[in-house]
């Protein structure tokens, strides 16, 4: 199964929909918090690009965010990348 990695924080209503939707496929998550490690922070933003959470990356590949990782699901291809078929 692929190494799922997701930067997120506590409170974040997005972090929890991808989270869900990830769960839901039986996969497990090495979710990493950003809000109060200042260091991890700068690591996703450096790994991504972006500043928002969540961060998702599936085997080292940069999904995105949550709106992405459903677009993906969308289109038929987050269970390829997650090795489910």
């Amino acid at each position: 199964m692929a190494n799922v990695v997701m930067y997120s924080t506590r409170f974040c209503p997005y972090c929890v929909r991808a989270k869900s939707l990830l769960e839901h496929k039986g996969v497990e998550i090495n979710e990493i918090s950003v809000d109060v490690d200042r260091v991890k922070r700068e690591e996703m933003m450096q790994l991504s690009g972006r500043t928002s959470v969540p961060q998702i990356f599936i085997d080292d590949d940069h999904i995105g965010g949550c709106d992405d990782l459903y677009a993906l699901d969308a289109t038929g291809g987050l269970d390829s990348k997650l090795g489910l078929v």
